[in-house]
């Protein structure tokens, strides 16, 4: 036996999806400034990853650099001609001025 179903019935089921559509709805916007702020943090965190990898092939590049100058006396010597412009006894310096510059 198959018993009618009711205006009341069908219109007690769509009310309460509609609810449960309206919680649904509620939570998502209620906890969408969360996943935004998340998702500024995890973008923010790969820039600082990013920054972090640049500096740290810099301070390789520094320590290199600092390690060749204590156990290297060819490094020091090219350093010291190049920055102070100091030559050997039998060696003539001749230095070009930049274009532009005259005196």
């Amino acid at each position: 036996m198959k018993v009618p179903v009711s205006v009341w019935d069908k219109l007690s089921r769509v009310v309460v999806f509609l609810l449960f559509l309206a919680g649904l709805t509620a939570v998502f916007f209620w906890y969408l400034p969360l996943i935004q702020q998340n998702q500024r943090y995890r973008k923010r965190i790969f820039e600082l990853d990013t920054k972090i990898q640049e500096q740290e092939k810099v301070a390789r590049h520094l320590r290199a650099s600092i390690e060749s100058i204590q156990t290297d006396p060819r490094t020091v010597e090219r350093l010291t001609r190049e920055r102070l412009g100091w030559a050997r006894s039998n060696e003539v310096i001749i230095r070009f001025d930049p274009p532009g510059l005259r005196r």
